[in-house]
């Protein structure tokens, strides 16, 4: 699949089959997460990679509305450094993750992190040391249904010249 395909077609997916990721696709999904750019090329983030049932089930039981985690048989959490612009830095990874994912032929669902009230919870749970924080996890998997609401038409978004 080519990136704009990648781009075009990727969409949350909450529901998975139970057929695992191996671990060469999520060190791929990583690996590209990590070419992500990031300010000053600083690349504040570190990644962990989390394929057991029991984690994942807790983390679904720590964020809110996330129960489904526990049917995700991978997940990638971003656990990022606090510099100035690590929210974007974050972000660009997380994305680039989730279009890797597309790309492999997974389904992925970006569930937020840093400025949320479970944030510092989560960051313990998975054994992040401070300063790091939780900047995103993005649950990984084969979909096991078709995912995704209709975007806006372009038409309907665009503005030139003046909004």
């Amino acid at each position: 699949m080519d990136a704009i395909e990648a781009i075009k077609t990727r969409r949350s997916v909450r529901a998975y089959t139970k057929q695992p990721v191996s671990r060469d696709v999520l060190l791929d999904l990583v690996d590209c997460a990590r070419m992500a750019p990031s300010a000053m090329n600083q690349q504040v983030w570190e990644f962990l990679i989390i394929t057991s049932k029991e984690t994942m089930k807790r983390l679904g039981e720590l964020i809110p509305n996330s129960a489904w985690l526990a049917n995700a048989p991978a997940g990638i959490a971003v656990i990022i450094r606090p510099v100035s612009f690590y929210v974007e830095d974050g972000a660009a990874a997380t994305l680039s993750l989730m279009l890797a994912a597309r790309a492999h032929g997974l389904g992925s669902c970006w569930v937020s992190g840093d400025k949320q009230p479970y944030a510092e919870v989560v960051k313990r749970a998975l054994g992040a040391p401070d300063p790091y924080k939780f900047m995103s996890l993005v649950a990984v998997g084969y979909a096991a249904e078709e995912a995704g609401k209709e975007k806006r038409p372009l038409d309907s978004l665009v503005h030139w010249e003046k909004f």
